[in-house]
């Protein structure tokens, strides 16, 4: 069974950083494509970036020049680092994990092309 885990949220004032980590029981994690969604309350789950097997790497315009995904393998491990965070950045961040056979650089921020999900992490941006 796939196993994802968030880690790294928390509270942070606006215009902080924080780096959230995200590790997927995969032996082939080096094979899917991985993306970070978010969700605050009352409002649906949006897709911000995403890394594909290949690192091909896409961003949502809400976070495109402050946010940065990146990807180790033999550490099965996917990271998003936040930098210039405003309060409309908080909600639960969640990593997810493509479905097999979508391409090595192929990933989305669509959530139903996402086959595996993690929990969340809450991030709290204070004004």
């Amino acid at each position: 069974q796939v196993r994802v885990v968030e880690s790294g949220g928390g509270l942070v004032q606006s215009g902080g950083s924080l780096t959230l980590s995200c590790t997927v029981s995969l032996s082939t994690l080096g094979t899917y494509g991985i993306g970070w969604f978010r969700q605050a309350p009352g409002k649906e789950r949006e897709g911000i970036s995403c890394i594909s097997a290949g690192s091909s790497k896409i961003y949502s315009d809400s976070v495109k020049g402050r946010f940065t995904i990146a990807r180790d393998d033999v550490k099965n491990m996917v990271y998003l680092q936040m930098s210039g965070l405003k309060p409309e950045d908080t909600a639960v961040y969640y990593c997810a994990a493509l479905r097999t056979g979508s391409g090595r650089y192929y990933c989305s921020l669509r959530t139903t092309d996402y086959a595996y999900w993690g929990q969340g992490t809450q991030v709290t941006v204070s004004s």
